[in-house]
């Protein structure tokens, strides 16, 4: 019999065994056992902890080690990694030993808590990682960190996760261990020593651990191929690839290889590769093997493979979109393998038809039995000019050419069940899409199926059972043999679609030896009738599809069994059924994002499809730019949401789309990706290991056919990264120039590689040679450790000597090519006195119109230290003489933002250095540099969350594997992070401001690291720092805004209203109504009203009295936003409530007969007097108004007797609508009447800083020096005798905008005036503006209950300072207990009265007095006692 393969990662031969997955887990986290074997042997440093813990810890340890007995030996790998699998096998189980020890760490953890209460212990934690390096070969190098914990770490260093042990290797490895500072020293280098490196720190609170990675670089080999790799894979993985069978290790190595391929339907297409086997051992053949999409491949008329030993190569005959996929050639040896993949293409063959659709492919055949197969296929990526409408299903039996075609109507889904086979036969199947256009070419055949039992084809597959013993035995007749057939059981619906319905169910256990066929049954839901569906046959398989049903009706189902004996009874009904298509269209996949990859390929990510079923692939679909012509990326659906587009135009502007496929169909397609040019991403690859090979390395390798352990897994992980960065080393150095020169020693400058690789720049290399008499030497390196700045100080040089000197630049990937030789430079001693050229230059955020130029200080100062620079620009094409500058006044700062540069222009740069003796000479030319805005580019905005938190944000599109954010503050990277936290995920990055203050002002830039330079910055200047701060409390504390503050107005039956509006609020808005401090709730006396859609808030009052005069508030509560409005009743108090009262008895003498119009004359032409009045007369069920007149007639026009009732109208009603009108002293409100009569009684309703008066016929209402306190609503009364009217106006919003800014622009209009006029005498100007004022504070009247106190305060201005003083009735003030003067900050004057009496009213004055003259703030105080005041009312009435 056939030999089972042998796994090459066998180390013992005797056993021919593997090493299992779980053995080669990774030692890192396992090994602590022997890690502590190995910190035990160390001496104890009891110096450096208490003598309890000392104590304590000696006892555990003793314990400890007796129970262990460990004891530290030198082993081989192979032993050491046996042993190590054993143990972690061991620990899987109930491990007697590890349940003692942790027994003892927890008794122990308990005694080191009670002798350690102040809890000082923490577990270990890095302060310095180790950094990675990348070294000569040959050279050593030292891995450095710092640790912190207590109890003190120990430290274990791990190669590979492999435990490094220095004792037993002192030739190898020093480790070393000084207080928290540890290293590990790698001696004399190979390219062996390339690893991962970890470092462990172990205490009783924890494990930590850091990792960094040693690149070691052969230096007479700049890249490193594809066999090294596998090489450094072998020796990790598998020890060593020694085969003992033949002696040698077996080296394999695969040249010419077969790139990404394409090919059409029907053509033949080869793909080869040559193997080289190192030694070359007679008779000895590796095993080659094929793979497409990690299938192994089988030799079939399709497929045919040669190995000649040497070349291996494989033919695809007759191409179709099947065979589409990622091939792959392993080289399997007894020492190893070695793998290579490429992508091959297969397009559509051009159709016969123009607009048909494409063929369909993968067509295969599932459960088959007697008469019946399910066949199914994938649909094409193109579906022609139109929708596919439906396929056709075709069949073939084998040995015949004829295609009979098995559905009459076309089917949507990609699924059909044909039926009537017939049993024992074999038939192929094809299928065929059709559109409005026609119908497509016949996809490829499938494999044959034959139509037979499952059972039967279960058993021929088998073989035969055994031998034949030459024995024959005889049964007596089956006795179920003429006996009906029981019923069938689990009848189910196994697909529903709207073209079809097909049932399984299970064949009954009693059926004879005859067998059993079947007949189905169907019912429509509400009825009772059942009717047979395949009344003319039978059928023999447990499968049937039915046609033919009504779409969106329901069924129910159920099958009988027969056979020569008769038909069974039925089975149980299936149930309802609703003749449906049950699986739904895919949801359109996510977002494509299009990336470079090559100069002919692109690689396109997209979002998987959202809650699709069966999802079979995706399409991805291509188009040049404004073309819309798009044509198919794939022929064969992939799973995968990552796919690589071969075969594009170079240079050429594409956009990409993705649609979703299932059994149902397609999805909508994506939409379009942005456009993206098709170039190469990084520079070109070392050898023909590709990117795309290696990402097929690790998705599409075969490796998933063996049992590999996760170790294995782990290191290819490590090592496809690693390798992927050599691929690509970095661009040559430019700029090789000399920034200071003394006699022994020359510093040198250069410019970065404008392309690092795809990785970041490690360093610099400088070599030298000497040039005599125009002949150059030998080339000698100048460093052996990486340089991390573009310049160097080369030292140990011969004066007078000339030099030429080049530099290489490293990166993870190795050592660039070298740069061009710098100019022969002699070695002497510079005299110049101005400072060397700055170094250095490159720049950020070039826009359209604009750049951002950085660069470096020079080297040499010269004789005073550099105080600024100079930067020039020119075009790129423009000639020397066009160098200018940018600015003129000296630039301090080490990089400038130049600007007014033209869109798709290019330039260049320079920067000169200037100290105290001049300016230096100009650096090298930086450039050209194209004035092109990247598309795509986003710039930094300021956000301000809800919470007020205030932070800049920058987003990037374009973030490659290993790209950072790094912010700046005016170009210097910030690594404070007080000042601001900075947040990145996900292609976004937030700088978060800690606590913002002048000290944030400066300009903010962000730079993506491993991108063209994608940057931008954003000024926050001290105006932008206030306005984000307004907005920042804004959001804190946000305040609900108010179209009219709280106003009162009095109602009918004498009912007072206090109300407001709010411009804006939400459904949760709540109010609180307060009087004096106290909250008021809806009763008799107050009712309460909020309509949210008009934000008006209402309270009303029946009436007021004496108890309520003080302040009415709204308080508002939104969320987080609130607001408070207030209306103060004191003083006038009394006066309302006469009104309240009035309106009120008025109400109530309007309810009988009354006076509508009272009695009024009127003078006629005829000089008669009329007079009239109109009343209102009630009775039982009506009123009914009654007009009165009497006439007195001749009157003389000029009598004395009416010397003025001719001509003379000045009734109340005369008067005109309020008026406004702002001057530069304040705002006057006034209306106009007819005629004014010292009569007419009128009465202002207003607050107490305003003057009222009579003009003519203007009743005007003043406002001197107007604030916002005196918004509010105005109101008059004017009565005549007879009737009243009342003017009211409102002085808020608009009206009191408008007259406010009238107001203050003549106010200042006043005061340049003034300002003029006292221009002409400065004294006077002098006294006049400094003059002692008082400015405001003070009311006009105060009106005060009797014993209450009384609190004034006044403004005052002067300078110098005036002498302030009260006065009474003209008479001064002293201060005393009953007077408190007091005079503040030298601007506040208060007056406080306690306990006022009626003694105390009287005209008060605030005197003020300075050199330039003198002012008083007259007011008057008027003290009443509510109960004189009652009773004097008493006495009227």
């Amino acid at each position: 019999p056939k030999r089972a393969k042998r796994t090459y990662l066998a180390m013992d031969k005797d056993k021919e065994c593997a090493l299992c997955s779980h053995v080669l887990v990774g030692l890192y986290c396992s090994s602590h056992d022997v890690v502590r074997g190995l910190m035990e042997a160390q001496e104890e440093e009891v110096t450096e902890e208490g003598i309890n813990y000392v104590a304590m810890r000696n006892l555990f340890v003793r314990e400890a080690r007796e129970a262990m007995e460990v004891k530290v030996e030198k082993k081989t790998r192979s032993k050491h990694v046996r042993e190590s699998a054993v143990r972690l096998e061991m620990s899987r189980t109930v491990n007697p030993f590890h349940s003692f020890v942790n027994a003892k760490m927890e008794e122990w953890l308990e005694f080191r808590k009670k002798m350690n209460p102040d809890s000082l212990t923490h577990r270990p934690e890095f302060i310095v990682k180790p950094r990675g390096q990348t070294v000569w070969e040959g050279k050593d190098v030292k891995l450095h960190c710092t640790v912190a914990g207590w109890p003190k770490p120990r430290i274990a260093w791990y190669k590979n996760n492999v435990l490094i042990d220095a004792k037993a290797h002192p030739e190898k490895y020093t480790a070393e261990s000084n207080y928290n500072m540890h290293s590990l020293e790698i001696k004399n280098c190979d390219f062996f020593d390339t690893a991962k490196y970890h470092v462990s720190a172990l205490n009783v609170k924890g494990e930590t651990s850091a990792v960094a990675s040693v690149v070691v670089k052969s230096r007479g080999q700049r890249s490193t191929s594809l066999l090294q790799v596998l090489i450094t894979l072998s020796f990790y993985v598998s020890v060593d690839g020694f085969s003992p069978e033949h002696g040698v290790t077996f080296e394999t190595t695969i040249i010419d290889k077969f790139e990404v391929a394409f090919g059409s339907e029907g053509e033949t297409l080869s793909l080869g590769c040559t193997v080289i086997i190192y030694p070359t051992v007679k008779k000895y053949q590796p095993e080659v093997v094929w793979y497409r999409n990690s299938v192994p491949l089988k030799p079939s008329k399709w497929v045919h493979t040669h190995w000649s030993g040497e070349r291996a190569v494989l033919t695809l005959v007759h191409l179709n979109k099947e065979d589409e996929g990622m091939y792959t050639l392993r080289v399997n040896t007894k020492s190893g393998y070695d793998t290579y993949a490429a992508y091959v293409f297969v397009r559509d063959a051009d159709v016969e038809v123009e607009g048909v659709p494409v063929a369909p492919l993968d067509v295969r055949c599932h459960d088959a039995n007697k008469d019946y197969v399910v066949v199914t296929w994938k649909q094409p990526a193109v579906e022609g000019s139109s929708s596919i409408l439906g396929y056709y299903i075709d069949r073939c039996e084998v040995g015949t050419h004829h295609w009979a075609q098995c559905n009459e109507v076309p089917v949507k889904y990609a699924r059909f069940p044909v039926t009537g086979l017939v049993e024992g036969r074999s038939y192929v199947f094809r299928v065929r899409a059709v559109n409005k256009a026609g119908v497509s070419r016949p996809s490829r055949i499938s494999e044959a199926v034959v139509a037979m039992d499952p059972s039967d084809r279960a058993r021929l597959r088998a073989g035969p059972s055994a031998p034949w013993t030459g024995m024959i035995k005889f049964t007596e007749e089956d006795p179920t043999v003429g006996v009906v057939p029981g019923e069938p059981t689990d009848v189910v619906v196994t697909e529903a679609t709207k073209s079809y319905v097909v049932l399984a169910w299970k064949p009954p256990a009693q059926r004879g030896h005859e067998g059993v066929m079947y007949y189905i049954e169907k019912r429509i839901s509400g009825t009772d009738t059942w009717q047979r569906v395949n009344t003319g046959m039978p059928v023999k398989s447990p499968r049937f599809a039915l046609f033919d049903l009504a779409e969106g009706k329901s069924y129910s189902f159920r099958v009988r069994c027969c056979n020569s004996a008769g038909v069974g009874e039925a089975s149980e009904s299936t149930g309802e059924v609703i003749v449906g298509d049950k699986l739904d269209l895919p949801s359109a996949p996510g977002n494509p994002v299009a990336t470079r990859n090559t100069d002919t390929s692109v690689v396109v990510f997209w979002g998987a499809s959202k809650d699709v079923q069966h999802l079979v692939g995706y399409y991805i679909e291509c188009s040049v730019v404004g073309t819309d012509v798009w044509m198919p990326c794939n022929n064969k659906p992939v799973k995968q949401t990552r796919f690589v587009c071969h075969g594009l135009i170079t240079g050429a502007n594409y956009v990409f789309k993705v649609k979703a496929v299932n059994a149902a169909g397609y999805s909508q397609s994506s939409p379009n990706s942005d456009a993206v040019v098709v170039q190469a991403a990084i520079c070109k690859c070392h050898n023909s290991f590709s990117f795309f090979t290696l990402h097929t390395f690790l998705h599409f390798s075969p490796l998933s056919m063996y049992s590999l352990s996760p170790l294995l897994i782990q290191n290819l992980f490590y090592l496809t990264v690693l390798f992927t960065l050599i691929t690509a080393v970095p661009g040559k150095p430019t700029g090789v120039t000399l920034l200071e020169a003394f006699k022994d020693y020359m510093v040198l400058g250069w410019n970065a590689p404008a392309n690092n690789g795809g990785a970041d720049i490690r360093g610099y290399f400088v070599d030298y040679r000497t040039v005599k008499g125009g002949v150059a030497g030998k080339w000698h390196e100048m460093n052996h450790q990486a340089l991390t700045t573009t310049s160097y100080k080369a030292e140990n040089l011969k004066e007078r000597l000339f030099y030429q000197f080049q530099v290489r630049a490293v990166n993870m990937a190795g050592v660039s090519k070298p740069s061009l030789p710098s100019a022969p430079l002699e070695c002497k001693e510079w005299t110049i006195t101005v400072p060397g050229v700055p170094v250095g230059l490159h720049v950020l955020e070039i826009r359209d119109t604009s750049v951002v130029v950085l660069w470096e200080p020079p080297v040499f100062d010269g004789r005073s230290p550099v105080n600024g620079y100079y930067l020039d620009v020119k075009e790129a094409s423009a000639g020397e003489e066009c160098w200018k500058g940018v600015h003129e006044k000296v630039n301090k700062m080490k990089y400038m933002k130049v600007t007014g540069l033209k869109g798709g222009a290019s330039y260049v740069f320079h920067v000169r250095a200037q100290n105290l003796v001049g300016v230096g000479k100009p650096s090298a030319v930086l450039g050209p540099i194209l004035a092109q805005t990247r598309p795509g580019t986003k710039e930094i905005y300021v956000d301000v969350d809800d919470d007020g938190v205030i932070s800049m944000v920058f987003e990037c599109s374009e973030m490659m594997e290993g790209s950072e954010f790094v912010w700046s503050k005016n170009y210097k990277e910030i690594t404070d992070t007080s000042r601001l936290t900075i947040i990145s995920e996900r292609g976004k990055s937030r700088a978060i401001f800690n606590s913002p203050s002048l000290e944030d002002l400066g300009t903010f830039s962000c730079v993506v690291t491993n991108t063209d330079g994608i940057s931008s910055s954003y000024t926050l200047t001290e105006e932008g720092l206030k306005r984000l701060l307004d907005i920042s409390h804004d959001h804190k504390f946000p305040v609900i805004p108010f179209k009219n503050e709280m106003a009162m107005e009095l109602l009918e039956k004498g009912r007072v209203r206090f109300w407001t509006q709010v411009e804006k609020c939400t459904s949760d808005c709540q109010v609180e109504y307060v009087f004096n401090d106290v909250i008021i709730s809806q009763g008799k006396k107050y009712t309460m009203n909020f309509d949210k859609s008009t934000g008006i808030i209402e309270m009303f009052m029946d009436s007021l009295e004496v108890t309520d005069e003080g302040t009415f508030t709204f308080n508002l509560v939104d969320g987080k936003a609130k607001g408070t409005t207030s209306l103060v009743l004191i003083g006038d108090g009394k006066e309302l409530q006469k009104k309240s009262e009035f309106a009120r008895a008025e109400w109530v003498r309007k309810q009988g007969p009354h006076f509508v119009e009272y009695l009024d004359f009127s003078v006629t032409p005829d000089c008669d007097v009329l007079l009239k009045c109109k009343v209102i007369e009630t009775n039982v069920n009506n009123y009914s108004a009654v007009d009165i007149s009497s006439k007195m007639e001749h009157v003389d026009k000029a009598t004395p007797s009416c010397p003025s009732l001719c001509f003379i109208d000045w009734k109340s009603n005369s008067s005109s609508e309020i008026k406004v009108l702002s001057t530069e002293h304040g705002i006057v409100l006034y209306s106009t009447v007819t005629y004014y009569h010292e009569d007419l009684r009128v009465g202002w309703l207003h607050k107490y800083r305003v003057k009222s008066g009579v003009t003519g016929d203007q009743l005007w209402l003043k406002i001197n020096e107007p604030t916002e306190k005196d918004k509010g609503k105005y109101s008059m009364d004017i009565f005549d005798g007879k009737d009243g009217v009342k003017r009211a106006f409102d002085l808020t919003g608009q009206a009191w905008q408008e007259a406010f800014e009238e107001f203050q622009r003549l106010n200042i209009g006043e005061y340049n005036a003034h300002k003029l006029s006292l221009m002409i005498d400065t004294c006077t100007f002098i006294s006049c503006l400094d003059r002692a004022r008082v400015v405001g504070g003070l009311p006009d009247v105060v009106a005060i209950q009797e014993g209450k106190s009384l609190n004034l305060t006044g403004n005052v201005w002067g300078e110098p300072v005036p002498e302030v003083s009260w006065t009474k009735n003209e008479k001064q003030l002293v201060s005393d207990d009953h007077y408190k003067l007091k005079f503040e900050h030298n601007k506040f004057a208060s007056i406080t009265i306690a306990a006022v009496t009626t003694a105390d009213s009287g005209k008060y004055a605030l005197v003020v007095k300075n050199k330039y003259g003198t002012e008083a703030g007259e007011f008057t105080v008027s003290v009443y006692n509510p109960e004189e005041e009652e009773s004097k009312e008493e006495k009227k009435d």
